[in-house]
């Protein structure tokens, strides 16, 4: 549906980054929340058969960014991560990227999550491209959206999602509220990692999936990577809290966690602190669906 917005006062503007190696620490052994020893991938890379589409618990991984993870390493003086930030905050899930060096040069692909903590922005390319793309080729990134608001529900704050994306998702309009379409409904208590950030403009929190009563109940096994989700009882407007009625949409970025406080990370688009937005259960709500990067999926 069309939704009133500010977009034509938004600013689009080019945010660099390079494909980003994975990195370990050393020794390279994670510990889980069960207290087993664990050596798998994590972040980082070029994941040849992680994408969004796929399933975001099912692998031998830790964190696992789908596609390509891309980091602006340069340094910008009296603020040395600030081109980093900028990657990180102005990148919006579905702004489209391409490839501006090395032999996949002007390959087309599109933003599908921000990692926090490693600040990595994560892009969705065919599987043609990730065999041409080698670590530090450039991408850059045609950043649109940060500022986005929607003119008829003040109450409902906006963030991280291209508005060409917005419009493309299941949204109607019930009474003052917003009508999402969701895979899952998520309790609030089940989050961890990144609660307490005031960063909601960049990065993730994580969907904990240690509980396994809540997991069967919540159907979360089934949360695929792209998946977006509702967060209930959960304000982003300022920071990740905790609030009663308050309702957070996400879209899962990255594969769960063997360790304590960790899970499926989810990058917030729409926030209400006074709960103006409904979720309904929609199982083709996925913005790999909804970009068709995935037409062979059965959704």
């Amino acid at each position: 549906m069309d939704l009133k917005t500010n977009v034509d006062r938004l600013v689009k503007v080019s945010v660099m980054g390079e494909v980003a190696s994975p990195v370990l620490r050393y020794p390279p052994y994670n510990i889980s929340a069960f207290g087993q020893l664990i050596v798998c991938p994590g972040v980082g890379g070029i994941r040849y058969n992680v994408r969004v589409g796929d399933s975001a618990v099912n692998w031998v991984a830790d964190h696992v960014e789908p596609g390509v993870s891309i980091k602006n390493l340069s340094s910008y003086p009296g603020n040395p991560e600030g081109p980093n930030n900028a990657l990180n905050v102005l990148s919006c899930i579905g702004n489209e990227a391409r490839v501006v060096s090395g032999e996949a040069k002007g390959a087309i692909g599109y933003v599908t999550g921000k990692h926090g903590g490693i600040e990595h922005v994560m892009v969705d390319f065919p599987p043609e491209v990730l065999e041409k793309l080698v670590i530090g080729d450039k991408v850059q990134v045609k950043a649109f959206g940060q500022g986005l608001k929607l003119l008829d529900f003040p109450e409902v704050t906006v963030m991280n999602i291209d508005p060409s994306l917005l419009m493309k998702m299941d949204i109607s309009v019930e009474g003052d509220c917003l009508v999402v379409g969701v895979t899952h409904v998520i309790p609030a208590g089940i989050m961890g990692s990144g609660l307490g950030s005031n960063q909601t403009y960049s990065g993730d929190y994580d969907i904990t999936l240690f509980d396994e009563e809540t997991v069967k109940k919540h159907n979360l096994s089934t949360l695929r990577l792209g998946d977006v989700v509702a967060i209930m009882d959960a304000d982003s407007t300022y920071g990740r809290i905790y609030r009663r009625g308050a309702v957070t949409i996400g879209v899962v970025v990255h594969t769960n966690s063997y360790i304590a406080g960790h899970g499926p990370g989810v990058t917030t688009i729409l926030t209400s602190s006074k709960g103006k937005i409904k979720p309904v259960i929609n199982s083709k709500a996925n913005i790999a669906y909804y970009l068709n990067l995935r037409p062979e999926l059965n959704w």
